[in-house]
């Protein structure tokens, strides 16, 4: 991980885990990753899944993923010509 994505993860989660004091780290990431519907080993659990469940954690369940959001269009003809190029 690089040092931008541990400082993300850190801010994100600090304030998160101070909600549930009365668990340790291992207890709280396994809270995380059951919320975020993951069913793989803890092991394997990806820093993108922590950081988009944190920041999307107590947002409205049908709101759009923050990376996503930004290239999202409304209108389907603007996204067509967006994606040939033709208007910016």
């Amino acid at each position: 991980m690089k040092a931008h994505r541990v400082n993300e993860l850190i801010e994100l989660l600090h304030p998160a885990w101070q909600q549930s004091p009365d668990l340790n780290l291992v207890e709280f990431l396994l809270q995380l990753a059951k919320e975020a519907k993951y069913e793989g080993n803890l092991a394997d659990l990806t820093d993108d899944v922590l950081i988009y469940h944190l920041k999307m954690r107590e947002s409205d369940p049908d709101a759009m993923i923050p990376g996503i959001a930004k290239d999202c269009e409304t209108d389907f003809k603007t996204a067509i010509l967006r994606a040939r190029g033709i208007i910016k």
